[in-house]
């Protein structure tokens, strides 16, 4: 896996660098803005960007805006977007574009290092991951219009699950449940969400984009 890295802190970017090149991953370019970043992208076209969110000058959504446009000039190339605090409509504007292959996770995540490398792994191969704090903070903020109020509380907590990625054999494993039961709550979430049929795959993540995207329009409860 050939991965470009954007982070400004210098401790943090390097220390990233010495992870990940421990873990066997090819990192090709380790930039500190994200005009590098994007000049890396088109250079390396690696297998994923992983970038920060704020980046220099203004160290508002920089890197955001950037691995926005990787995505769109690079299509096989994967983004994962790393923030030190939970920012709902940046991930949701990073994931309402090509539901695969992309990421959003609070930095604290490196922490856990095998989690973190496979999670890059599975962005990479075309999965997509959304960081449980995020999605804990999105679901409290449904609103009483949105299709996902109608969901039961079990269905909620299968669809958090979900959006970190989980299969669901993992799931019931977490719920204690049976498989079958999984499967039922999965088919109930996207019918009340209204995804027509589809590859799994694919309805797994608009599921979870279309959370994503309602909690973050403008008037959405606190």
């Amino acid at each position: 896996m050939r991965v470009v890295l954007a982070e400004d802190s210098v401790l943090l970017r390097e220390g990233l660098v010495q992870l990940l090149r421990a873990e066997g991953v090819d990192v090709v370019a380790a930039v500190d803005d994200a005009e590098a970043l994007l000049r890396a992208a088109a250079e390396h076209e690696p297998d994923l960007v992983l970038t920060d969110v704020r980046m220099p000058p203004a160290f508002t959504d920089e890197g955001l805006r950037a691995a926005i446009l990787v995505r769109a000039r690079h299509p096989g190339t994967a983004v994962l977007v790393l923030s030190q605090y939970v920012e709902e409509s940046y991930a949701a504007e990073l994931l309402g574009g090509r539901a695969r292959g992309v990421g959003y996770l609070l930095k604290d995540r490196v922490g856990d290092v095998d989690e973190f490398v496979t999670t890059l792994r599975r962005v990479a191969a075309g999965g997509t991951a959304v960081d449980p704090e995020v999605v804990a903070q999105l679901l409290s903020r449904a609103r009483r219009d949105d299709p996902l109020e109608h969901l039961t509380p079990r269905e909620l907590e299968v669809l958090q699950l979900m959006a970190e990625g989980r299969s669901n054999t993992a799931i019931a494993a977490r719920l204690v449940v049976t498989d079958k039961a999984v499967e039922k709550h999965v088919s109930n979430i996207f019918a009340k969400l209204g995804l027509p049929p589809a590859t799994e795959d694919h309805r797994r993540v608009l599921a979870v984009l279309r959370h994503l995207e309602s909690a973050a329009r403008p008037g959405g409860a606190a």
